[in-house]
């Protein structure tokens, strides 16, 4: 009896890893097609292509098995993202008109799932233009096809479609304060232009005179912004990310601002919402001198004690009483300047954060992750002086993603990950950090090392990283970037 028994278990275990071997082998193989970083074999990418190709050309079965094998690699990235870090690997993606072709947009999303990333960032508004259809387009920008016969084509909503078919996670990735030119051509929305105290609007401050960044507390401004982002939120992308979260970047002395005539504050609306911060009349005359003058003096502070006699010190937010009975005006002169250069850095910097917050408001509402897109140094101090961008990312809210543009070029990682360590370790815990670096697979572009290189590297973050993203498909695919772009449909 006991012979049969031990017979009977080798025969039950034999049966049953009969039935395992296929799936074991499927497992395998699976592992085996892709390499360290989740890329899909070549044999298996050209296998897609041509199924592709078929497919669009009528070829039946080529349909079916090109569906099948796009829910195969779906689930082979899903798994190798599983246990390879980083868990989200992304990539920046702009389209064009000539996407609207039938099988482009197939085309990009299956490349990007060849390269082994499970989401793409779609570029939605830039340039002073919105990814929305022609005749759906209830914004004041101009849509980004205007191709005759393709008014109704909702090219955002086929990529979110197309990338989810593919296991992809599609974002929708916008400027935000960055308006574009179009915008500035609008007789309407003159005031809504960012000034600085130069008699500069930001127009022509930027070198290529596409960027046009506007006055974050004008309510025109808001009420633009926020329509466009409830109507690309209509499409459900499942991520929306604020790029261009700053004021513009200056070139040579004026990249960093030391003075109040520097700073993006003389549009109607900021100075109105600057002198609502004020808390006396000996605050608010000094502040519309500073602005004016550009520096109060020990005369203008006698001048505003003797307007003012009933009233103590000159008040605004964030400044504490101090007892000066004991110092004369010139004494209290260089306080009072520092104070007040203080308070028109804060407050500008404060626009940026409360514009953000209203663009993200949709989208939380939604429970559809929202990101803040900023260079690591776009919020420096240097000497007395600031960033001429304003970025106060250190200030965003913590609910947000941080995708921090770590695009330094050394020659090799080093700049890179110091980078991403000063985000790192400027973020409460907790902060969701995906860093956004540039590059190419397999090839140095410039002076930056090659995505792997890069990617090595930042393996040492990632008990505080889960994601990375890459800038951009156009750097790994510049032909067909090229092609797409200036195609003739």
């Amino acid at each position: 009896m006991v012979k049969k028994s031990r017979l009977g278990w080798h025969i039950l275990f034999g049966f049953i890893s009969f039935l395992l071997v296929p799936w074991i082998d499927n497992t395998s193989s699976s592992a085996q097609a892709v390499n360290e970083f989740c890329q899909l074999s070549p044999a298996a990418v050209r296998e897609k292509e041509n199924l592709r190709i078929a497919s669009f050309k009528g070829d039946k079965s080529a349909q079916s098995r090109y569906q099948n094998l796009l829910k195969q690699h779906a689930q082979i990235i899903r798994d190798c993202r599983r246990r390879t870090w980083p868990q989200n690997q992304a990539v920046w993606l702009r389209l064009y008109p000539c996407d609207i072709a039938g099988g482009a947009i197939e085309q990009i999303m299956d490349r990007v799932v060849n390269q082994g990333y499970n989401q793409v960032y779609v570029e939605t508004f830039y340039d002073g233009r919105v990814l929305l259809p022609l005749r759906s387009n209830p914004t004041v920008w101009p849509s980004v096809i205007q191709t005759a016969g393709a008014e109704h084509v909702d090219l955002l909503a086929t990529a979110i479609q197309r990338g989810r078919e593919r296991g992809l996670k599609v974002y929708s990735w916008m400027y935000t304060t960055n308006f574009g030119f179009s915008y500035a051509q609008r007789e309407d929305r003159e005031d809504v232009i960012a000034r600085n105290g130069k008699g500069q609007t930001s127009l022509y401050v930027v070198d290529n005179g596409t960027q046009v960044f506007i006055d974050p507390y004008h309510p025109q401004a808001r009420r633009d912004y926020y329509l466009m982002v409830q109507e690309v939120l209509r499409r459900r992308p499942d991520g929306i990310l604020f790029d261009y979260i700053r004021y513009p970047r200056q070139a040579g002395t004026n990249s960093i601002a030391t003075r109040v005539t520097d700073l993006w504050l003389y549009s109607p609306a900021t100075q109105q919402a600057l002198l609502q911060r004020v808390q006396n009349r000996k605050g608010w005359e000094l502040v519309r001198r500073f602005l004016a003058q550009g520096y109060v003096s020990a005369s203008d502070i006698n001048q505003v004690d003797q307007l003012f006699p009933q009233e103590g010190e000159p008040m605004w937010q964030g400044r504490t009483q101090n007892s000066s009975k004991a110092l004369t005006n010139a004494q209290r002169q260089p306080q009072l300047q520092w104070d007040l250069w203080q308070l028109s850095v804060a407050h500008t910097m404060q626009g940026i954060v409360d514009f953000l917050e209203m663009a993200a408001y949709p989208a939380q509402q939604l429970g559809i992750p929202a990101g803040a897109v900023f260079f690591p140094y776009g919020n420096q101090i240097v000497g007395r002086g600031y960033d001429s961008r304003l970025q106060p990312w250190d200030r965003f809210p913590r609910n947000l993603e941080f995708h921090a543009m770590s695009y330094a070029n050394c020659g090799s990682h080093t700049c890179i990950t110091d980078e991403v360590q000063r985000v790192v370790n400027t973020v409460r815990p907790g902060t969701k950090v995906i860093p956004a670096i540039a590059g190419n697979w397999g090839t140095s572009i410039g002076n930056r090392p090659p995505l792997e290189v890069q990617m090595r590297a930042l393996r040492r973050y990632a008990n505080r990283i889960e994601g990375i993203s890459h800038f951009a498909y156009s750097w790994q695919f510049p032909q067909h970037d090229r092609d797409r772009k200036f195609c003739r449909i």
